[in-house]
């Protein structure tokens, strides 16, 4: 890794975004195209502080996502992917499995149904359970029937994204940190019509006044990628908005009570999965989180306040659109992320034994979360660019929703595919 520019770089490709989708599209490309000469921009002095660095740790089997969409076929792939990249690299990893639980009778038939997507999807080895199966799985755990996953998993995300960047770099790829892209434009001197314009006629400018130079644009820009996209010239739909997940954390002394992933089963009438048991890489379990809206992009405290991001959130239509269908749960959120005693006696429906003084407030994450005019929450991955000399050379994910991290790899080939189609590489 390099530290800030000093004169102009130039490069065939610029990808904008040390996240794990940034990095392991960089991987890829460079891997299929050694020849070419690529960069990584980053605007934090390290890599993958953001969404990658919060991340839960799962590494989801594919059960929940829509049958033939991206993000089911790439998660299913991605996850496949993950262990074989793990395993072959050394990186810790263990399937510690998950169990989606019902503890009513009336969500049973979402369950069942859970478990057919989840054949469809060709998710491996998925099996219904009853209650006595449950709790020879998870002895301290309740309920009447689970979908077991026994392929799920965890990992410690942040050292598999800071693995790909080591890869990346020892084919001979060039990381810049501490260089935040203000600006995204066609260098003077090859404007259209000019003879033949420059070999390397794009320049991103960073916000501290330095420059590099490319041929070709991926951004990754996560918590940013419709900024990054309006910065362009290209569209701000969908926009993003970001929401906050608050954890709690077991007290180590009772860490026994969790052996693998327990998960509700996803209430359908509300947006996120809600609260979750996730066993840690580092001995900890995670319980949570809720879903509060951030009044800052990289907001991961309470308090934490920016003016243009909370302008940018509360003015959009898109944003007063879901609020007002889900205002009655986006109050309860809120009212459990303040009050520690509400958020266990939602998880004490898993597991009864859990007590207020059983846990501890824990780590927070801001989710990137792409939301259309309508109030809809875009469910699926985006990538678009634009028209002309600028738009025509940029390739934006524009949305890289959860499962990201799990379908890391896959989304990666999907890009460098795209890529290559559009820019003929």
């Amino acid at each position: 890794m390099i530290g800030p520019v000093g004169s102009p770089f130039s490069f065939d490709v610029a990808v904008i975004g040390g996240g794990i989708v940034g990095l392991a599209s960089a991987r890829e490309l460079i891997l299929r195209h050694p020849n070419l000469t690529f960069t990584l921009l980053e605007k934090e002095k390290e890599l993958s502080l953001h969404q990658t660095g919060h991340n839960s740790g799962v590494i989801h089997s594919g059960i929940y996502y829509t049958p033939g969409s991206l993000k089911a076929q790439l998660c299913v792939r991605g996850a496949m992917l993950t262990y074989q990249y793990c395993q072959k690299k050394g990186v810790p990893y263990k399937k510690c499995g998950k169990l989606i639980v019902a503890v009513e009778r009336e969500e049973i038939p979402r369950l069942k149904a859970l478990y057919e997507r989840g054949q469809v999807n060709n998710v491996q080895d998925l099996r219904l359970i009853d209650a006595k199966a449950i709790r020879e799985k998870e002895p301290y755990c309740r309920g009447i029937m689970a979908l077991d996953s026994p392929n799920t998993g965890i990992v410690d995300w942040q050292l598999v994204a800071l693995t790909y960047g080591k890869d990346f770099q020892e084919a001979g790829g060039t990381v810049i940190t501490d260089f935040e892209a203000s600006d995204i434009k066609v260098a003077a001197e090859s404007a259209a019509g000019s003879a033949e314009g420059l070999k390397y006629p794009i320049i991103i400018k960073s916000s501290q006044g330095k420059e590099v130079r490319c041929r070709f644009v991926l951004t990754c820009g996560g918590l940013y990628s419709d900024r990054l996209s309006e910065i362009s010239g290209c569209s701000s739909e969908p926009r993003i908005v970001p929401f906050r997940g608050d954890y709690l954390v077991l007290k180590p002394e009772k860490n026994y009570l969790v052996r693998g992933n327990i998960y509700p089963v996803p209430n359908p009438r509300f947006p996120f999965l809600g609260f979750h048991f996730t066993p840690r890489m580092d001995g900890s379990v995670w319980l949570g989180p809720n879903a509060v809206l951030a009044f800052k992009r990289e907001g991961y405290k309470l308090f934490d306040f920016d003016t243009q991001d909370f302008v940018n959130a509360v003015s959009y239509r898109g944003l007063q659109k879901l609020v007002m269908k889900n205002i009655v749960y986006g109050m309860g959120e809120i009212y459990r992320g303040v009050f520690t005693s509400a958020q266990v006696k939602n998880l004490q429906k898993f597991i009864p034994e859990l007590s207020p003084s059983d846990v501890l407030r824990g780590p927070s994450g801001v989710r990137a979360q792409a939301l259309d005019a309508e109030g809809n929450l875009v469910d699926d991955f985006v990538f678009d660019g634009g028209k002309g000399e600028l738009g025509s050379r940029i390739l934006h994910v524009r949305n890289a929703p959860s499962p990201a991290a799990s379908s890391s790899l896959a989304i990666a080939e999907m890009i460098a595919d795209e890529l290559e189609k559009r820019f003929q590489l």
